[in-house]
């Protein structure tokens, strides 16, 4: 990867990131094998499959209570966007003007999540969709945040209006996001990623609300360009130029047919 004839690597960071999006997608794509194996041949659900071999909910289980539980504690290997609410990573700058933009959009936000899951949910008390389809919403969920991260958001692009993820306003509501279909999924090892995952969002909320300095740029060096451990701006800005390079050679195509 180049930027400016520089070799630019990737960071610890954004390593673990690309990582996370390997096992989810693969996660993503076996539940999605199983589910229409098992649903549309044998008509058995999927939950009952997965808790006929134990040790694979285990695992998955593990995984994701072990990266929310790490999210608690202040960690070189996480994004500086979480990071941000630990009193250790706040860096004065010696301005007092706390300035959050995207502050104002995070009711928006929680407002279209919820009504968006409201549907599914809706149509799973219906009967409609089975608990299988919950997990498997929640499987594209987690492969989303990943994407989020990476490439391309559309809550920073269309609502919060953010300069990067690690002065996102709602960095640790992902999890909470991510499990929010499992509400209707009752079953013990689902409820416990969900209640994990909102108590790492209230206490998220909980450290804005009592530290809002540690939130924002102007307030907090530690949130600027200089500091920043991911570089992720830099993948998501070789994307844009990608595109904006396949559109300009789609047009010169086309110009070319017309003449």
């Amino acid at each position: 990867m180049k930027r400016n004839g520089k070799k630019i690597k990737l960071t610890p960071v954004s390593t673990l990131h690309y990582i996370r999006l390997v096992y989810r997608s693969a996660l993503l794509l076996a539940f999605l094998a199983v589910y229409i194996s098992y649903r549309f041949r044998n008509g058995e659900s999927v939950e009952k499959i997965l808790e006929g071999r134990p040790i694979i909910i285990t695992v998955i289980w593990t995984v994701f209570t072990i990266e929310m539980i790490m999210r608690f504690f202040p960690s070189k290997l996480e994004s500086p966007g979480c990071q941000k609410q630990f009193a250790r990573n706040y860096v004065k700058t010696g301005k007092t003007n706390i300035d959050i933009q995207d502050n104002n959009g995070v009711m928006l936000v929680a407002l279209i999540w919820i009504m968006f899951n409201g549907v599914f949910g809706m149509l799973h008390m219906l009967g409609i969709l089975d608990d299988g389809i919950m997990i498997l919403l929640c499987c594209v969920y987690s492969v989303c945040d990943l994407i989020c991260i990476l490439f391309f958001c559309p809550f920073q692009s269309w609502f919060l209006r953010n300069k990067c993820c690690s002065t996102c306003r709602i960095y640790n509501w992902d999890y909470a996001m991510m499990f929010t279909p499992l509400f209707f999924v009752r079953k013990a090892y689902t409820w416990s990623l969900l209640v994990l995952s909102i108590a790492l969002m209230l206490r998220w909320e909980i450290t804005f609300y009592r530290h809002p300095e540690r939130f924002a740029e102007s307030t907090n060096g530690y949130l600027s360009c200089s500091n920043c451990t991911e570089k992720l701006c830099t993948h998501k800005n070789q994307l844009k130029s990608l595109w904006k390079q396949i559109a300009e050679y789609s047009d010169n195509r086309i110009k070319k047919l017309i003449k």
